[in-house]
């Protein structure tokens, strides 16, 4: 269960997951034959960085699903200052149950969610949404390494997520799932720059805030001790991005 320490940390953050601009453009070009203007799916949007930068670099809409409200809120906000609301529809749904029609969108995107029903589940239940010839572009927890190469402490850190393959591993992935891979790349340090950075100046006005407060402590130092392990092994871990197709 998330703590209340949890969210406070959370809260405010621009992203909920390692990305950046120049990364989602790199996979946006890959996407050939977008309709002028496209219609988006966001799933696992959280607060809607890539959301708004995907605004940004087409003529689309988006609908942004996220299952915590205040990320959604957050979003419209940030929609509303930037000038683009009326291309934004958001929706508190589960990625493993989602409301739409068949054949409803031209692009899905996820960064960093994916995982959380797993990559060949979400493919699969995902490939209804998608019209003949749409694209789908995700990004995957991926090791770096083999795994017999790997530290302890890199195994440690994603102990929660044994599912957790090689980049090869995932590229294999699309074709089982009935899609053509039109490319993938790993996401440099700039892109995790851009999560934990912000998150770490988080981390440390939380915990001198709570200062003698066991509980609220434990949570800091859960999330010090994720971003210490990236210090520590990000030459063993990173996110795939990888950009699909669905044949037409």
């Amino acid at each position: 269960m998330l703590t209340p320490t949890f969210w406070e940390i959370h809260s405010g953050l621009e992203r909920e997951g390692p990305g950046d601009e120049a990364s989602l453009m790199r996979a946006l070009a890959m996407t050939e034959g977008l309709p002028a203007e496209p219609r988006i799916l966001d799933l696992g949007c959280g607060p809607g960085a890539q959301t708004l930068s995907l605004l940004k670099h087409t003529a689309g809409t988006v609908t942004a699903v996220d299952t915590h409200q205040p990320f959604l809120d957050d979003l419209m906000s940030r929609a509303r200052d930037a000038g683009v609301a009326d291309r934004v529809t958001t929706s508190d749904a589960s990625m493993a149950d989602l409301p739409f029609e068949d054949e409803s969108f031209d692009l899905i995107w996820s960064e960093g969610a994916i995982y959380f029903i797993g990559l060949p589940e979400g493919l699969a239940a995902w490939r209804r949404l998608l019209r003949p010839g749409g694209w789908i572009a995700v990004t995957e927890p991926c090791w770096l390494k083999p795994r017999e190469a790997l530290p302890q402490g890199a195994l440690d850190n994603w102990a929660e997520y044994p599912a957790m393959a090689t980049v090869q591993e995932l590229e294999a992935v699309p074709a089982r799932a009935g899609y053509r891979l039109a490319g993938s790349f790993v996401l440099p340090p700039a892109a995790w720059e851009a999560y934990y950075g912000p998150m770490q100046a988080r981390v440390d006005v939380v915990r001198a805030r709570h200062a003698g407060d066991a509980a609220a402590l434990a949570e800091v130092a859960r999330h010090q001790a994720e971003i210490d392990a990236y210090r520590a092994f990000g030459d063993c871990f990173s996110y795939l991005f990888l950009v699909m197709q669905r044949p037409a």
